[in-house]
């Protein structure tokens, strides 16, 4: 069965170009969400595996958001993008499974999402 994904950014180009990095035979990328509240919705809807979220969204923030998942659905996988630096190195304090640089998505987004999936952590290595 191949691992369903939930794409939160406000930026739908974003969305769009992640879901063609990811959607294919190894993966779902089951839904898409603007903002947090309608992450939480989608969570419940449409129960992912994993979430790939933006941490800079207007609204409700990435760290409520973050929260909020994870009290309605604790064994659903939260990958952060951003392009703060700092976040990336302390993903784990915010309770994220891991973080990936927007800079970076190309080339660290599908062994990121491959070692969550496995329950490896790639923020302990």
């Amino acid at each position: 069965m191949r691992p369903r994904i939930l794409l939160v950014d406000d930026h739908e180009i974003v969305r769009k170009g992640i879901r063609q990095l990811l959607d294919g035979p190894t993966r779902d990328v089951c839904g898409e969400a603007s903002n947090g509240e309608e992450a939480i919705q989608k969570v419940l809807q449409l129960k992912p595996d994993l979430v790939l979220m933006d941490y800079m969204m207007p609204g409700m923030s990435g760290a409520e958001t973050l929260q909020k998942i994870r009290e309605i659905s604790p064994s659903t996988k939260i990958v952060i993008l951003t392009v703060d630096d700092a976040l990336v190195q302390h993903a784990d304090k915010i309770g994220a499974d891991a973080c990936v640089h927007k800079g970076n998505v190309v080339e660290d987004l599908h062994d990121t999402i491959k070692q969550v999936l496995a329950r490896e952590s790639p923020l302990k290595a």
